[in-house]
């Protein structure tokens, strides 16, 4: 029988750890403070997911209000003590709608990280995906190097040899005045397509997390920006969040040097693995012009469980899905 007990986040990570959970930062109190700062986000529970008894995953979940309405977001929820079973996962998911149903009447559908499909939707925004790629930062510089593809080897080193920038721990610097580095985001916007959130997203989740648990990485040529990288901390797994770069240093290798120089910063202070947070696969094409870049830094590629909806108001949920197709139609038929 799936039980759920609701906990508080200290409780949640003390009984993630004594069961050998590394948790995501996403799963964590530190993460659940950051979110409640930001409008139309609140920390609505953090649960131990028990199966007669025994600890089996943790899950912490936030409430999203947008459009009039609230769904659950658990990013890279629920952590398990082992991957699960399809009859599990099941089970769970289950057991969180009924929960969900029991104690809020204004939620929509939950949006978490599940193996399998049954008995969830394509999500209705965002690009989830299936395949990351991780790196092992142990035993030292030359390890980390060793361990890359051939290309990845080749690029490092020439970066090494001939690029000028230099690379350092800007952490301090971008706490204090952001706006060099968000220069950066805005010119890698318009390049590659997209829109950067406001300066202040990133500023507030710097400042949010702390230096315990949120970096900022940065090259510079002659004393300016032309790349960094925002990198989220936890236990001894980080993750590259953020990164941005200026058009006319592309050719010199610095995003190679940069991330290089992370593995190596990040693996002599303890941590073990880097995810470059999410590659291209069938399941997301969108992000394949992804991979050439981040593959090349490990042989290993890492299979996650994506992002789905689990409807808990399914005629509303439908409803949605009926409102996105049409909104797809409308914008296909004005082009």
């Amino acid at each position: 029988m799936i039980t759920l007990e609701k906990v508080d986040s200290a409780t949640l990570e003390r009984e993630a750890a004594a069961a050998g959970i590394e948790l995501p930062i996403e799963q964590t109190g530190v993460w659940s403070a950051f979110q409640a700062d930001i409008e139309g986000r609140t920390p609505w529970g953090d649960f131990l997911i028990r199966r007669d008894g025994e600890l089996i995953a943790v899950i912490s979940l936030i409430d999203f209000e947008t459009h009039g309405y609230h769904y659950l977001r658990s990013m890279h929820g629920p952590a398990w003590v082992t991957k699960p079973s399809e009859s599990d996962e099941r089970e769970v998911l289950d057991a969180l709608v009924s929960t969900v149903r029991a104690q809020s009447h204004n939620v929509v559908f939950l949006r978490v990280d599940t193996w399998t499909t049954a008995g969830t939707k394509p999500v209705l925004s965002t690009v989830p995906y299936d395949l990351t790629v991780v790196i092992d930062v142990t035993g030292g510089d030359e390890a980390i190097l060793g361990r890359m593809k051939r290309r990845g080897r080749r690029d490092v080193r020439k970066a090494l040899r001939e690029c000028p920038a230099e690379v350092a721990d800007e952490t301090s610097a971008a706490l204090a005045d952001f706006s060099e580095y968000y220069d950066v985001m805005v010119e890698t916007g318009k390049r590659d397509g997209f829109t950067p959130a406001p300066m202040s997203d990133y500023a507030d989740m710097i400042r949010a997390l702390g230096a315990d648990h949120c970096r900022v990485f940065a090259a510079r040529i002659e004393n300016r920006v032309v790349a960094w990288s925002i990198v989220t901390v936890n236990g001894t797994h980080a993750v590259r969040y953020y990164a941005g770069m200026r058009n006319e240093v592309m050719r010199l290798h610095v995003t190679d040097k940069l991330l290089y120089s992370e593995c190596c910063i990040l693996g002599s202070q303890g941590i073990t693995a880097y995810d470059l947070m999410g590659i291209g696969s069938d399941f997301a094409p969108s992000l394949k012009g992804l991979n050439e870049f981040k593959t090349k830094f490990t042989e290993e590629i890492t299979p996650v469980a994506p992002a789905r909806d689990v409807p808990v108001k399914k005629g509303f949920y439908t409803a949605l899905t009926l409102l996105q197709a049409l909104r797809r139609k409308l914008r296909s038929s004005s082009k």
